[in-house]
């Protein structure tokens, strides 16, 4: 409570100085409080718009979105070429922080599910429903999850980016910093200069072993099926044969029991017609099985058939490798999860939507003092450089530093040897406390969002559908698996609550069940 006394003072003294000093401190008051405005003003920070740097751009390798500032940026090899504000997800809806890439684009989407919310220049990142896309900018957080760029800047970038590109949301602001460590990949000049012409070798290998695989399997069909037919042959003329001695060895008893010249003469003859037929019958049986012998080895056919099927697989998978050998590889190495996964896109179309991403490996990785966190750090290779690749690093999580991170972990030198020698542009390692989003499956790169941030835009979401993921046996089977167990500390993600229709211009919703 104000002391009564301490307030009269004041007014006291103003009676006592007159109108004159009344008006000079009010003037002063007002310069104060001007001053002071003005103070605050110039301390606020700008807030973000658009910019293209001043200088000839390459194609985009990463977006990197500021939750925090409400801006993204894109990057080529050399630096920073686009900025431009955005407008990301409401609290209770908040995009999520994380490590993401583009896996479809659509030029002009429309939800199915808020009256037909048109969400221009569409390039999703998840399956459950996040995405960037063409939107309007209020000047602040206002989305159901997504990230709404200007309407003009998503319409010229839409055909700039390819899926693929590395998108990084971050609570804060992130930008990539030059980056050299020993853990990185080294490619090798000879392996990259050679690797088109021996994934074309091994492709035309691989589609003449399929070739005569078909071959071997029609031929171990057709020997199956005329071996049927000609033991069902064998089976008719034995039981012919069986009939015609049947019938012999009754002639040969009507002839000894005749008692007379006339019986005994048509018992000659019934025995003659009846040892004609055995013998014919035994002729046409011996020749049957001669033929069958000679013509037909069904279990040699059948071996033929295998050992064709398992070259046709071996050429198969060769020839697969040495296609994605032509990729960037990404690399994700989870402290939660203490594995290691690689996934490379393979450009294959699905009739669901997006292209099919490859995920030949997982294996076990060392990382020393498991129980420390470690951050989450995004390595690219952004160009070829004299010792190999240029790179640079991404922190949005701090553990350790980027440095200190990859000299905790040791990668298996079989790994290394399988892709470090291909490594290309755009190859990336991301290394975190996180483990791997079950947003992650066969039509998504790396999915992971931190769990020390709002996850409202994945909560909110009804979860993609437990999908198939490549094979999780290590190297590279085509059957499919799934890369998640029990109890990996994945980020829950809740039941959605039952749909609404909304009046909200620009609703952001979920691909798959209305999108």
């Amino acid at each position: 409570m104000a002391n009564p006394l301490t307030t009269a003072q004041p007014t006291v003294a103003m009676r006592r100085w007159g109108p004159p000093a009344i008006v000079t401190l009010a003037a002063m008051a007002a310069l104060t409080a001007l001053t002071a405005g003005a103070a605050a003003r110039e301390a606020r920070p700008a807030p973000p718009t658009e910019a293209v740097a001043p200088r000839e751009a390459g194609d985009p390798i990463m977006a990197i979105v500021s939750i925090k500032t409400q801006q993204v940026t894109f990057y080529d090899a050399e630096g920073w070429i686009l900025r431009a504000p955005v407008s990301t997800g409401v609290k209770g809806r908040e995009t999520p922080a994380g490590v993401f890439a583009v896996i479809e684009k659509d030029k002009d989407h429309h939800s199915t599910l808020y009256d037909d919310a048109w969400m221009p220049n569409m390039q999703r990142i998840t399956w459950n429903g996040i995405a960037l896309h063409g939107g309007p900018l209020p000047g602040y957080a206002a989305s159901h999850g997504c990230v709404r760029m200007p309407y003009g800047f998503a319409e010229d970038l839409f055909d700039k980016t390819q899926i693929g590109m590395r998108v990084i949301i971050a609570p804060n602001d992130a930008a990539p910093v030059a980056f050299s460590h020993p853990a990185l990949f080294v490619p090798n000049k000879e392996a990259i200069a050679s690797a088109p012409a021996r994934a074309e070798t091994l492709a035309r290998e691989a589609a003449e072993a399929a070739k005569t695989a078909d071959e071997a399997k029609k031929a171990a069909v057709t020997a199956a099926r005329e071996a049927a037919s000609l033991t069902a042959s064998l089976r008719k003329l034995e039981q012919l044969k069986a009939r015609a001695d049947a019938e012999l060895a009754y002639a040969d008893k009507a002839l000894a029991a005749a008692k007379t010249e006339q019986a005994r003469a048509r018992a000659e003859e019934l025995r003659q017609k009846a040892a004609s037929k055995a013998a014919e019958a035994g002729t046409q049986l011996d020749t049957a099985k001669a033929n069958a012998k000679s013509k037909l080895d069904v279990a040699a056919a059948k071996d033929a058939a295998k050992a064709a099927g398992t070259r046709k697989a071996d050429t198969a998978k060769a020839a697969s490798e040495a296609k994605l050998a032509l990729e960037p590889v990404s690399v994700y190495i989870s402290r939660a999860t203490q594995k290691l996964y690689v996934r490379r896109n393979t450009r294959k179309p699905l009739p669901d939507g997006g292209e099919m991403f490859d995920s030949s490996i997982e294996v076990p990785v060392t990382i020393r003092d498991p129980d420390k966190p470690i951050g989450t750090h995004v390595f690219t290779a952004l160009a070829r450089n004299d010792q190999g690749l240029r790179w640079s690093v991404v922190t949005i999580d701090n553990g350790d530093d980027a440095k200190a991170a990859l000299d905790r972990i040791t990668i298996p030198q079989d790994v290394l040897d399988r892709i470090a020698p291909t490594a290309l542009p755009r190859s990336s390692i991301i290394v975190s406390d996180e483990p791997l989003s079950r947003e992650t499956n066969y039509r998504t790169e790396f999915v992971a969002v931190l769990n020390n941030q709002p996850q409202g835009g994945f909560v909110t979401r009804r979860p993609t559908a437990d999908v198939t993921v490549a094979s999780r046996d290590g190297w590279g089977e085509d059957g499919f698996g799934s890369f998640f167990q029990p109890n990996w500390g994945f980020q829950p993600v809740n039941p959605p609550p039952p749909p609404r229709r909304s009046r909200q211009i620009y609703p952001q919703v979920q691909p798959g069940w209305g999108w």
